[in-house]
């Protein structure tokens, strides 16, 4: 059987650099925007970042927001002092980049719950703007830490940051694969079908249609692995099928745990760039930062595999 790499999407790709090395604990992490997601991934930041965040900066254009969040979650914690957990600062508009870590959140069209379609696609002009205006700033701000995208669609929401910050491309990191590897583990528990997901498989690809799924590597099946895929995809359409948003699960899979797996240089599923200068795409990946530098998972690839994901890696590199 031929057996492909990862790589070979863009073998010329830049070398995914940071500015500063990770330091593994005592971070200043800044959290843009209190929606549904934002809120809730700051109750996960805040309840899981003890020993990891020192601090966590909130900012939102509705300032009572800021302080209701301000005082509820310095209100958590454990009794008698037993863990220090991260305390939460209001921010205004000056410091936003004052920080290791920046987390976009920030949404101006959330789909209404009964939207048909690809309900994260839709969101792409209105928030590729908003993040085109927040990488500008980090450029002013000469900004060195890691801007990491939690909006929908994640992917190119990365692609308009880099293209408008200049930051480097292993800077800008996207956050949804996280969710959609749990999706992915959630049907593998209820149908055996599918269990060797849970030590055998792999997620690559977008938070969105182009998702890939392998039921396994070493024994890859397409047929049972798309089937796999298309339920994990509509996953959140289960959730809004029962009149709700479906944020809980992205905020804390996607967002809490794999921004603090990130931090502490610990394999995550997370969006990295793979391109030459502004040619290329955002694309999820098994990975982690080692030091100063992303490094993804390279396991040889059976070729009906690769296909998958080389044509959802061309869908991203067309969408700009």
């Amino acid at each position: 059987m031929k057996m492909r790499s990862i790589r070979e999407l863009c073998p010329e790709a830049d070398r995914l650099e940071l500015e500063v090395p990770l330091k593994k604990r005592g971070y200043k992490v800044n959290l843009l925007a209190l929606g549904d997601v934002g809120a809730t991934l700051l109750l996960g930041l805040k309840t899981l970042g003890a020993g990891v965040i020192d601090t966590i900066g909130i900012f939102d254009v509705n300032p009572d927001m800021m302080k209701r969040y301000e005082i509820e979650m310095n209100q958590i914690g454990w009794p008698f002092g037993t863990v220090k957990l991260p305390q939460v600062e209001i921010l205004n508009a000056d410091n936003l980049f004052d920080c290791d870590m920046f987390i976009f959140c920030a949404s101006k069209a959330v789909p209404p719950v009964g939207a048909s379609g690809d309900v994260r696609m839709m969101q792409l002009e209105a928030n590729g703007k908003i993040a085109a205006h927040y990488g500008a700033l980090a450029k002013e701000a000469g900004f060195k830490g890691i801007f990491a995208v939690v909006s929908d669609p994640v992917d190119p929401l990365c692609k308009e940051v880099l293209l408008a910050s200049g930051l480097k491309a292993g800077q800008v990191r996207g956050y949804g694969l996280g969710v959609m590897n749990k999706r992915a583990e959630y049907y593998a528990a209820l149908d055996s079908r599918f269990e060797s997901y849970m030590t055998e498989g792999r997620a690559f690809g977008p938070h969105g249609g182009d998702l890939v799924i392998a039921n396994s590597i070493e024994n890859y099946d397409d047929e049972l692995s798309k089937e796999l895929t298309k339920l994990t995809v509509e996953a959140n359409l289960r959730v809004r099928d029962l009149g709700f948003k479906p944020y809980l699960a992205p905020a804390i899979s996607s967002g809490a745990v794999s921004l603090l797996l990130t931090l502490q240089g610990e394999w995550n599923y997370s969006s990295v760039y793979f391109g030459k200068g502004t040619s290329g795409a955002f694309m999820g990946v098994k990975n982690r930062i080692n030091d100063i530098e992303a490094e993804f998972e390279d396991l040889p690839l059976p070729e009906k595999l690769f296909v998958r994901i080389e044509n959802a890696y061309k869908n991203l590199c067309a969408l700009r």
